[in-house]
């Protein structure tokens, strides 16, 4: 009986890793990720955590590159003191919407694989990430509240915005003056770019998911030709250019030839010509015959009659 219930266990076990797998490998919307996130987090919550105490909460092995922390805050009392949770600084004066007696607020650090879901839900081109997307969200925490009853609640910033510190999340460097954008994703699908407060600090003025982000630098063809394609076309262009030039040679020697053959010919046609000479004075000197053609009068005219 016993090898057979662990036996059982063991196909269950098998059941839920291939279901966790067939999840995560199906998730295409960032909402979704959210939806499970939440799902896990309260799967992973005890009631006997302290309030104001940050928790890491555990995901499934398909879930790798995900961090999560989570932390119960009383609603009242998050906006007297304020709260620091990992990168977000939220400053004293914030508020939740609804407030209900106890608040769950938690962070998320999607890591640059799961980031990536954020090119195919958002409007991106043109910039490019330079940091794993960090959330901040809030859900009812009460004593019997789950993940099957759980709601999203707002947290809005009071005078001072809230914070967010990518310093010990990017590998981004800034050695070629390039400054990224913080960027905002609301929830209707928009993004919002801002400049930064500080290197690598952002400011907000509710939760939702925010990263860094640069402007991507247009693809530049590459000039590069290897040696011999060079060899080649210089051969090429030196047998054209001698190939032409032969040419225009032979052109000009032809030109010249039929040039001397049109001189000579001219000359012995003036030599050859027999012109009648004739004595002027004691002169030899070339003459030619002088016609003249006799009118011929096809109809005899006859004058009229004199008056």
């Amino acid at each position: 009986m016993g090898s057979l219930f662990s036996f059982t266990l063991i196909i269950l076990s098998w059941a839920s890793l291939a279901s966790i797998k067939a999840e995560a490998q199906g998730i295409k919307s960032a909402h979704l990720l959210d939806l499970y996130i939440r799902d896990y987090t309260f799967k992973s919550f005890d009631q006997r955590f302290r309030t104001g105490t940050l928790h890491t909460v555990h995901l499934p092995a398909n879930f790798s590159g995900i961090r999560v922390n989570m932390a119960r805050f009383r609603c009242g009392s998050l906006q007297r003191y304020g709260a620091r949770v990992m990168e977000f600084n939220l400053d004293v004066g914030v508020t939740v919407h609804p407030c209900v007696e106890r608040v769950m607020v938690v962070r998320q650090n999607l890591g640059y694989n799961w980031s990536s879901i954020y090119y195919a839900n958002y409007d991106l081109s043109g910039y490019q990430l330079v940091s794993p997307i960090l959330g901040l969200l809030a859900y009812n925490s009460g004593v019997n509240v789950n993940f099957s009853n759980s709601f999203e609640l707002g947290i809005l910033a009071g005078e001072k915005p809230i914070t967010i510190d990518f310093s010990n999340t990017t590998n981004f460097t800034n050695l070629q003056g390039i400054r990224p954008y913080c960027a905002s994703f609301e929830s209707d699908g928009k993004v919002t770019l801002a400049n930064q407060v500080s290197p690598y600090v952002c400011d907000a003025t509710r939760h939702g998911h925010f990263g860094l982000v640069i402007e991507t630098p247009p693809k530049q063809v590459s000039k590069k030709i290897s040696r011999l394609k060079v060899a080649v076309g210089s051969s090429i262009g030196a047998a054209l250019g001698a190939f032409l030039l032969s040419l225009l040679l032979v052109a000009m020697f032809v030109k010249a030839k039929k040039k001397s053959r049109i001189e000579e010919m001219e000359r012995r046609a003036y030599e050859e010509e027999a012109l009648q000479v004739s004595m002027v004075g004691h002169v030899r000197a070339p003459t030619a015959a002088l016609t003249r053609t006799l009118p011929t009068i096809e109809h005899e005219y006859i004058p009229p009659p004199p008056h």
